[in-house]
């Protein structure tokens, strides 16, 4: 496996460019399967889940071309064949996201076979209110060797009501609800700017959706579906985590190609923390703390709220404020995982069920860790960048998921961090990481 090696006691000083957000990306590549024509998405990330997502999409008979570099970070997608609509176990088990095509499969082709997704180490991401809101709809769903299985003549508008807040359940049932016959009204849905980006893609595309980005959305079903090009908004958790690299090093950064509408909590909760941020025109954010950080409690919540992809990230810097900060982790039952390696360098964590009491300033020293997942992944990054000495990350497979190049954009603003290949690497391990 990789491994990052970082040495501590830079601040970053400078300008670091967000990517697109692959929360965004991967059901925008899913909403392709809706149209016999060509989708082009434009700002698409070059991460690891991205890749695994066209190798779904190619597995099902669909076409994606992955363009960077000069391509400017572009994809082009046709499914005007899907001879095989099945998303094998294979790719589903490293990417839970693979469960977002359960809903546009059997709107377009009237059946759908997906590979049930394992467990998280996160925490529990079942799909049984994907699979409630397409019986509702009219679906006759069975479950066979590991499968579920989808089927329907042509889905009919409904009325569903999300038992609690779900982004990929939001997401899944609204790709279904375009080409369903009739009108879909579907309440308590997430708000999450991903949910907004996909049905402008959607929109783009002919579907008929007003609400998205409330707590109702309310569709009226087409027949069909045009291709259309689309560009994916900027990463919020990627622009989150730099804010708070910016503010835990003392640095003066400038995190560009953001959309600060979408960080509010995330930057009140840093300003609340002595974060100096500055807001610079419509796609900019200037972050500066001089090193002075103070405690204070964060509680995740669905958006608008603190998101819980930021709590790793957030809680190394609370290692690093004068007093005692509490983190309450509400969307997950088992996102501490990052706690224990954290001690390892230093930090002083208790953590009592789904509480974690940081008491700063702690002085982090260099060690070993271990990624467990992706946003703590970027917590230990972070943490390393202001720990004594030189830090080794390993694992970090799982960063690739999600952050494009961070070595090269965080060395790029004055980090020592530079990644370190191990041929003795186990794929087979690599290759059956679990998606967190």
């Amino acid at each position: 496996m990789d491994k990052f090696v970082i040495r501590g006691g830079n601040p970053l000083l400078g300008t670091i460019r967000v990517s697109g957000a692959k929360n965004s990306a991967l059901p925008c590549m899913a909403a392709a399967i809706l149209t016999e024509d060509e989708v082009v998405l434009e700002n698409i990330p070059q991460v690891r889940d991205i890749e695994t997502e066209r190798k779904l999409l190619v597995s099902m008979g669909g076409e994606v071309e992955l363009g960077y570099g000069r391509a400017q970070h572009r994809t082009t997608i046709s499914c005007r064949l899907l001879s095989d609509p099945v998303a094998k176990y294979e790719i589903v088990k490293t990417m839970r996201a693979s469960s977002l095509v359960l809903g546009p499969l059997v709107a377009r082709t009237g059946l759908a076979r997906v590979a049930m997704p394992g467990g998280c180490a996160i925490g529990g991401r079942p799909i049984d209110l994907h699979i409630k809101g397409l019986e509702t709809m009219g679906a006759t769903i069975t479950y066979e060797h590991g499968y579920i299985e989808a089927r329907a003549e042509r889905l009919k508008g409904a009325h569903i009501n999300f038992d609690k807040i779900t982004v990929t359940g939001t997401e899944d049932l609204l790709m279904a609800a375009v080409l369903a016959e009739g009108e879909t009204v579907l309440e308590n849905c997430a708000r999450e700017p991903e949910v907004t980006d996909l049905a402008a893609l959607l929109t783009a595309m002919g579907a008929k959706i007003e609400g998205a980005g409330t707590s109702i959305i309310r569709v009226q079903g087409v027949d069909k579906l045009h291709g259309a090009r689309h560009r994916i908004n900027p990463d919020r958790i990627e622009a989150g985590t730099f804010l708070v690299a910016g503010a835990i090093t003392g640095g003066d950064l400038c995190i560009a190609n953001c959309n600060p509408a979408h960080l509010s909590a995330i930057i009140g909760k840093l300003e609340e923390a002595g974060a100096r941020i500055d807001i610079l025109g419509k796609d900019s954010i200037r972050v500066r703390s001089e090193g002075q950080l103070k405690a204070a409690d964060v509680s995740t919540e669905e958006y608008p709220g603190f998101p819980t992809d930021m709590q790793a990230q957030y809680m190394a810097l609370a290692t690093q404020a004068d007093g005692t900060s509490v983190v309450t982790e509400n969307i997950f039952e088992n996102r501490f995982m990052h706690v224990q390696e954290l001690v390892r360098m230093g930090a002083n964590i208790k953590v009592d069920g789904r509480t974690a009491t940081i008491r700063g300033k702690s002085p982090l020293s260099a060690a070993a860790v271990m990624c467990s997942d992706l946003r703590a992944s970027a917590s230990l990054v972070l943490a390393a960048m202001v720990a004594d000495g030189e830090s080794i990350l390993d694992r970090v497979y799982h960063m690739d998921r999600g952050y494009e190049h961070i070595e090269e954009k965080l060395r790029g603003v004055g980090a020592q961090i530079r990644r370190m290949g191990n041929i003795f690497a186990d794929k087979r391990e690599l290759a059956t990481a679990e998606a967190y």
